[in-house]
């Protein structure tokens, strides 16, 4: 594949004229922009970009993208986006999906397109919900939740996108939120990785679940309740002012991420690891810890690249036409043929 040529643009060079048609206050206006803001900084081409959703609210992301789109049917766009990266290994391919989209009718098609590792940037937007249908629990929905379809509350025990894309071979996963500055930083490190770079973005839902994830995107107190992850740096959350800087340890004896408090600056001492975004054993913990006992893990999680799908359908397909005429015609002309002739009037 040939390296992408860089271009100048804008963040209004990435606007449609399209009305934005999402309920004031949704989170998907923060996303939207983020977005059009990291393009830019990329030196991506719009005539080169695809931005591909399947069905529900975050997916009428392609409306609002002044690139080329497909808004597809409820699950599939994986499907499409994985169809549309082998017909051109160049373009730029943006997969938009949500918790219900992607993790209900979708799951099968999400599941393949990270084990088969399609060069692609997958945002997965998490507000716990479906809210294009109005408002029943989605596959991530806490348990106790109380929606039309769950009026004594929800008994299912919620999926988690994070830990999914890890089980379903992803090589990328991260995540953030909708109105968090460093949500472009994390844009940036899905699109630098080669292969399906899965994010999942914490979204807040204005109508049907606000504020569902207040308790760890708020503003007020946020540093003591957010981790956020980079790569080679320790893991430290909290501040002096708000009781102390912590850390996470390996608690060897029991196999796990254990809290601890680092005195004096010294995380060294404390036994704070410092994170590997090729570690996958650390990814797969870091995915997985109860929020409250621990903070939230954002950021970049994991990143281990490996050789992408398209890469390996390419060079298939140039070991098979090596030394074969590739002439379609002289293909249909071989072996026996007939010429039929005449008319309904006048057949043969």
């Amino acid at each position: 594949m040939n390296a992408p040529v860089k271009v100048e643009t804008t963040l209004k060079d990435w606007e449609t004229d399209q009305e934005v048609r999402w309920c004031p206050g949704c989170g998907d206006y923060a996303i939207l922009k983020a977005v059009q803001r990291t393009l830019p900084q990329l030196g991506s081409d719009p005539a080169n970009t695809v931005f591909i959703s399947g069905i529900g609210c975050s997916s009428r992301f392609p409306y609002y993208m002044e690139t080329y789109g497909f808004h597809t049917i409820h699950g599939r766009a994986p499907a499409f986006a994985t169809g549309v990266k082998l017909a051109n290994p160049d373009l730029d391919i943006w997969m938009v999906t949500g918790d219900g989209d992607g993790l209900s009718i979708g799951g099968n098609h999400l599941l393949h397109v990270l084990r088969r590792n399609v060069n692609m940037q997958i945002m997965l937007f998490n507000n716990e919900i479906y809210g294009l249908t109005k408002g029943q629990y989605s596959p991530t929905s806490r348990i106790g939740t109380k929606t039309p379809s769950t009026p004594i509350g929800s008994v299912d025990r919620p999926a988690q996108p994070c830990a999914f894309a890890l089980g379903a071979g992803a090589r990328f996963v991260a995540r953030g939120f909708d109105v968090s500055k460093n949500l472009p930083d994390v844009l940036k490190a899905a699109h630098a990785h080669q292969g399906a770079a899965f994010i999942e973005i914490f979204q807040n839902c204005i109508v049907y679940n606000k504020d569902v994830f207040n308790e760890f995107a708020a503003p007020k107190g946020a540093e003591d309740r957010q981790l956020w992850l980079e790569d080679g740096q320790p893991m430290l959350f909290g501040s002096e002012k708000t009781g102390g800087v912590k850390g996470l340890k390996f608690d060897r004896q029991n196999c796990c991420l254990e809290v601890v408090d680092v005195v004096d600056g010294d995380w060294e001492a404390a036994g704070v690891l410092v994170h590997d975004v090729t570690n996958r054993s650390a990814a797969h913990m870091l995915v997985e810890l109860p929020f409250g006992e621990f903070p939230m893990a954002l950021g970049v999680i994991y990143d281990d690249p490996r050789p992408t799908y398209e890469s390996g359908v390419i060079e298939e397909r140039k070991r098979a036409s090596e030394g074969k005429d590739t002439s379609i015609a002289k293909l249909l002309a071989k072996g026996q043929t007939w010429t039929v002739s005449g008319t309904a009037q006048d057949p043969v």
